[in-house]
């Protein structure tokens, strides 16, 4: 598989993952969208639905990563690290792609969501209910592009990512979809499944980033989008899923390779 074939199928597929994972969660956010308040499990089976169709359309140019975790753990379980520049570049360009498209097409639910009264008087201080001086940390619609906690607590979050991410990637190195870049249809299956069981179990504390490119693409696309009263990108917790995907990647391709080589 060559270089050119990686990086536009981690490009393609890694859109399609954030088009469908964010438009899912633009869906349950966005007053006017018939999806409105839908709640968490729709999330949940979004987001695994979203790498079900992202992984079938990109498997056969890239293997399917589509998450710069899952390139560590299998650089990590094979020693192969020549392509995972690559792979980083498409799916990084993957993603902002992908959040941009979610912004196309609910576009109408977004301007009328962040000019609703409720919203602009969140986000400027009107009534007394913020400090003007103070920019806020995280936006009225960030939660569509990137993640967050429920409770700041760096530490926690972190150990949440770690673990989550460590389940994902481990589940796929011991069902081989990547050994050798290659995906079976059987085992994209399975691994969205894993990922809407990983949402419903361990994904309340942060909402389950477990992809570095999937939070950080779309955080920096909400940053530069034009969209009204959107307040802050929440840069301060930023590293957080980013880090925290890396090291639980790292570490299930280290656990591959002590309990499964």
């Amino acid at each position: 598989m060559s270089s050119s074939d990686i990086f536009i199928g981690e490009t393609i597929g890694t859109a399609v993952l954030i088009l469908l994972g964010g438009g899912v969660c633009a869906a349950v956010t966005l007053k006017r969208s018939k999806a409105q308040n839908a709640g968490w499990l729709a999330i949940t089976f979004g987001w695994g639905f979203a790498v079900l169709t992202a992984a079938y359309i990109s498997s056969s140019l890239s293997g399917a990563h589509l998450n710069p975790a899952v390139t560590v753990g299998v650089a990590v379980q094979s020693g192969e690290w020549g392509n995972v520049p690559v792979y980083f570049a498409g799916q990084m360009l993957g993603a902002a792609i992908g959040a941009t498209l979610v912004w196309l097409a609910y576009y109408g639910q977004f301007q009328a969501h962040l000019r609703d009264p409720e919203i602009v008087a969140q986000t400027t201080g009107e009534e007394g209910l913020v400090d003007k001086s103070a920019a806020p940390a995280a936006g009225p619609v960030l939660g569509i592009f990137s993640t967050g906690p429920e409770i700041r607590n760096a530490v926690q979050n972190l150990a949440t990512e770690i673990i989550g991410t460590t389940v994902l990637v481990l589940a796929i190195l011991t069902l081989g979809l990547t050994k050798g870049l290659a995906v079976s249809g059987t085992g994209v299956l399975i691994v969205s499944l894993v990922v809407v069981g990983l949402g419903l179990s361990v994904g309340g504390p942060t909402g389950y980033a477990i992809n570095p490119a999937r939070d950080l693409g779309p955080r920096i696309v909400h940053a530069l989008l034009p969209l009204p009263n959107k307040g802050g990108s929440d840069w301060g917790y930023a590293w957080v899923p980013v880090v925290g995907p890396l090291i639980g990647g790292a570490l299930a391709g280290a656990i591959y390779q002590l309990a499964f080589a």
